[in-house]
């Protein structure tokens, strides 16, 4: 489906920046997605988050909380520059979508 991978592409410039400000877990982060509209089943969300890890955007570090470990994800440099031109193609698509040129 199209729509799914346009959508992916939205939810990981969202990780990215969440991950910007803080250290994000797998349910926080969801939380927040679902509050800009973003549904995504544990099946979808943590191989994204494995994929950004994987693809050196993301690190990630494991912490007991009330006795369970949870995965704690941080932005890298590269996800770092990789938000940065996201935001410039962001900018240029939307003046462009909105005809501000």
């Amino acid at each position: 489906m199209i729509e799914r991978e346009f959508f992916l592409g939205f939810i990981k410039i969202h990780i990215l920046y969440h991950a910007s400000k803080e250290p994000i877990f797998g349910v926080g982060i969801a939380k927040e997605l679902s509050r800009h509209g973003y549904y995504l089943s544990p099946g979808t969300l943590y191989p994204t988050l494995h994929r950004l890890v994987k693809e050196g955007y993301l690190t990630q570090d494991s912490k007991l909380v009330g006795g369970k470990v949870r995965k704690y994800y941080t932005i890298t440099d590269s996800g770092l520059e990789v938000l940065k031109q996201a935001r410039d193609k962001i900018r240029e698509l939307v003046d462009e979508v909105l005809d501000r040129r």
